[in-house]
């Protein structure tokens, strides 16, 4: 990401100022909380050399360095007139329930048809923090996965909900059909995950040298074979939950990539079952609630989405069968 230097001098009415105040006074639309941040990443410099604490003081004389994200212009993708399913909306953020089978921003040669492109359509004030090819996104879900997602309107907003991200204060609830029945009704599965060395579409868990993970889970309803698991994120890795799923032996029924298509198929021992899974297409899970703190109000907010008609279908087929096995 592109980055606009800001040089500032000390003056003797700064002296004995913490950095990060010292910074708040002279920013505009920039939290403290946001500058933290930033400070802790190594995007400001006192006399040239990287300084990573707020509350560093300051002198007559030093030299400040602030190294700030630039917004980019939206001009280079189509707005398409696509329905979206919205959940909740203001002048600052936007939230809606995204369905499976739609991109969150183009990728891979991908440029119409993606949830960016139904955004520009529906408003034109997107934070452009996300670049050209991600306005307003502050965080992702698969293709193949449902469920709630927040947008950014503003770049304010949008680098107060990635602090409250970075920070995990944002609360993350999935709900997933998983093949098999984990042996503990709750449980928490802890365990580093990286990018395949055989394949970089894929994640894998790793022993070390990975980025530290962490999912709670809770076994909802157990059938024959199956169960319906909800899943609250800690950290939010690329593929988190479902390859932490595939890592207990649990894959998400229907997903291709973890191994879930084949082995629900061969564990659906009635028609409606399969016929079911062979409707979903995708990976059975679905981001059912999304909470946060409103980043201009300050208001906790929290939105649901129910599961959507195709997990409905395959719910109710291994309800009955479950019932048909009592």
């Amino acid at each position: 990401m592109e980055t606009t230097a800001q040089v500032y001098h000390i003056q003797t009415e700064h002296s004995e100022k913490r950095l990060d105040q010292f910074l708040m006074g002279v920013t505009e639309g920039v939290s403290r909380t946001y500058l933290q941040k930033l400070i802790r990443d190594g995007a400001v410099t006192v006399n040239d050399k990287v300084s990573k604490q707020p509350s560093w003081t300051l002198r007559s004389g030093d030299q400040v360095c602030l190294s700030l994200p630039d917004s980019r212009p939206l001009d280079t993708l189509q707005p398409e007139d696509i329905s979206l399913d919205l959940l909740y909306e203001d002048s600052h953020l936007i939230v809606l329930n995204k369905p499976a089978g739609m991109l969150v921003h183009p990728a891979s040669g991908v440029n119409s048809g993606t949830l960016v492109n139904a955004l520009l359509a529906h408003c034109s004030d997107l934070s452009g923090i996300g670049g050209v090819e991600r306005p307003g996104i502050v965080h992702r879900l698969d293709k193949d996965t449902s469920g709630v997602l927040v947008v950014a309107k503003t770049d304010v907003v949008h680098r107060e909900l990635s602090v409250q991200f970075e920070e995990h204060t944002i609360t993350r609830q999935y709900v997933a059909v998983v093949c098999g029945i984990p042996a503990e009704v709750t449980g928490t599965i802890d365990a580093q995950i990286a990018r395949s060395r055989r394949d970089r579409r894929r994640t894998t868990t790793v022993k070390n040298n990975g980025r530290r993970a962490v999912t709670h889970y809770q076994v909802l309803e157990s059938y024959h074979k199956f169960s319906l698991v909800q899943l609250t994120l800690e950290t939010g890795r690329l593929h988190q939950i479902r390859v932490h799923l595939q890592h207990i032996g649990h894959p998400v029924a229907g997903d291709a990539i973890y191994g879930g298509d084949q082995r629900a198929l061969n564990d659906a021992d009635v028609l409606p079952v399969k016929h079911a899974l062979i409707h979903l297409k995708r990976q059975a899970l679905h981001a059912r609630t999304l909470q946060f703190e409103h980043p201009i109000t300050h208001e906790r907010l929290i939105f649901s989405a129910p599961k959507p008609a195709d997990m409905e279908r395959l719910v109710d087929a291994l309800r009955t069968l479950s019932r048909a096995h009592l």
